[in-house]
């Protein structure tokens, strides 16, 4: 056992039953975990000291690959039509071979918090064969300081082996990639993919899992408050490829965090210690900070094509993945929080990007309107995020996370609304997708306008403006807005043919009322009623 940094004494691996590997490596900071996936070829050292890497095949989440292992404890509380169950003898099975499958090799182990609120956090132990995974972890977790690690009790414990295939009739799974969780056993295995995100993902579910018990709303949301002001905290839901990191590091206002937070009676709290942004397309000009981080010592590129010679990221080649990304750690943001807290939300922001070009860049709901919009999660996954998505692909995702969701989505629904009716908190509903058309014929909604939109819901003002009511789904829509075009309040008048938006408008509407069917023996009628006005 080697320990560069710190250790329970008590909680090694070989007191959880892991044993066999050559060499364990404990809570290893920065500098040696770069230092070791270098020497261990597992990438390059880039500009600036980033950490170069790609994930073969797997350049995406893997969801049809995740199970949850169905016990007493799990059979009234998971959402099983949404997630692939697994039987204990499986897990058993799969577990077993696992750990033998480390005899012989080099591990590495991150004790961490998945959680700012100490109220509310889990202590987590990721065991990786990969020491970039480490590294990734050490950022988008919250670590520990040095002298805490003395005293830690990993609470849940993730291991993940990239180089185990798993087999489907031994294991109950459906390839040789499985990522499995076992709320009994509080452990997770993911095996045959390198792919980082399964890692924070996998904590997200968890903690997706736990916190709702204890009434506070699990989100898959980024979040910003005023400088000097917590009480003033935005909250922005939506899936990958919304613009949750981008609309969030707003200059004016301190981030957060990007991706996960909890709502508790108390506040707002980040889960995460850091940000795993996407890099397609990105620029110094557009996203400053962002782009800062991918020459900071440390950071993770993966799967970004680089000039071989000079080291220079190419931002606009895709031929890995569309879903290149960097990982680093919130402090690599000038405007980033040190505690991760945040007041009661004061507005709560539905990300959506439309493909059908159909919705207008913001609007304005009532909190029934937002308990639908939030069950619908409505947007178009963009490419690469999962496996096999080529081009923007219309869907509908509960809660804005249902890949994540171990719950029913009403659990996660009724805690929103209960939680917007305590704090009177405003909703709106901004399009961050297609305008003048669909995809391929329109165009992505300009940022600098969904910024200026989003400006004036936060600062209170947009609340003065004169509103229409949409005759699509019966919100209100601002009619004009300084700094903003007034064709792009009107998404009709985009587009050239006003008959094929109407169309188009008429398809979403019955798209969005067959998707919500599922939810009307669960939920209030005032619910019901807004569903389309």
């Amino acid at each position: 056992m080697t320990t560069n940094g710190r250790v329970n004494p008590k909680r090694t691996l070989e007191h959880q039953g892991i044993t066999g590997a050559a060499a364990v490596h404990y809570n290893y900071v920065e500098p040696a975990l770069v230092e070791a996936a270098v020497a261990r070829g597992e990438g390059h050292l880039g500009k600036g000291g980033a950490f170069l890497c790609t994930t073969g095949k797997f350049t995406g989440r893997s969801p049809k690959d995740k199970f949850v292992v169905r016990t007493a404890l799990t059979e009234d509380t998971i959402w099983w039509e949404n997630n692939a169950p697994m039987s204990p003898e499986s897990w058993a099975v799969l577990k077993a071979d696992m750990l033998a499958h480390v005899a012989g090799r080099e591990l590495f182990v991150q004790d961490l918090y998945a959680g700012a609120d100490p109220e509310h956090r889990v202590d987590v132990r990721m065991v990786t064969e990969l020491a970039w995974h480490n590294l990734f972890i050490r950022h988008l977790l919250r670590r520990p300081g040095r002298a805490e690690l003395d005293g830690f009790d990993p609470e849940w414990t993730i291991i993940n082996l990239p180089s185990f295939k798993a087999d489907p009739a031994r294991h109950g799974c459906r390839s040789d990639t499985v990522i499995a969780l076992n709320f009994d056993e509080k452990t997770v295995l993911i095996a045959n993919t390198a792919y980082a995100g399964e890692n924070k993902k996998s904590v997200f579910t968890i903690l997706n899992y736990l916190l709702p018990a204890k009434g506070v709303m699990a989100m898959h949301c980024s979040a910003n408050h005023a400088i000097g002001n917590t009480e003033d905290t935005a909250v922005f839901f939506g899936l990958s490829g919304t613009g949750k990191t981008t609309l969030s590091a707003d200059p004016s206002r301190i981030l957060i965090g990007d991706d996960e937070h909890g709502w508790s009676d108390k506040g707002t709290f980040n889960f995460e210690g850091g940000c795993y942004a996407k890099t397609i397309n990105l620029s110094a000009e557009a996203e400053p900070e962002i782009y800062g981080t991918t020459t900071r010592f440390g950071t993770v590129i993966e799967n970004m094509v680089w000039n071989p010679e000079t080291f220079d990221l190419d931002f606009e080649d895709n031929s890995l993945t569309d879903n290149m990304r960097c990982a680093y750690p919130l402090e690599a943001i000038s405007n980033a929080s040190a505690t991760g807290l945040g007041g009661l939300p004061k507005n709560v922001i539905l990300l959506t990007c439309d493909a059908y070009g159909v919705l207008p860049p913001i609007a304005r709901l009532t909190p029934a309107q937002a308990m639908y919009h939030f069950l619908s999660g409505f947007t178009s996954k963009t490419p690469g995020t999962e496996r096999g998505v080529t081009e923007p692909l219309p869907t509908f995702s509960t809660c804005f996370g249902a890949p994540f969701m171990p719950r029913r989505p009403e659990v996660y629904g009724k805690l929103l609304q209960a939680k917007i009716a305590s704090t009177g908190a405003s909703c709106w509903l901004v399009n961050t997708g297609w305008t003048g058309g669909k995809f391929g014929t329109g165009k992505r909604m300009p940022i600098r306008a969904t910024r200026a939109l989003l400006t004036a819901a936060l600062d209170g003002s947009l609340n003065n403006a004169e509103f229409r009511k949409d005759p699509n789904f019966g919100f209100e829509v601002p009619v004009s807005v300084p700094g903003v075009d007034g064709a792009l309040l009107n998404p009709r008048d985009t587009w050239a043919d006003k008959a094929a938006y109407d169309a188009q408008a008429a398809t979403l509407v019955e798209m969005f009322s067959k998707n919500f069917a599922q939810y009307v023996d669960h939920i209030d009628d005032d619910v019901k009623a807004a569903a389309i006005g």
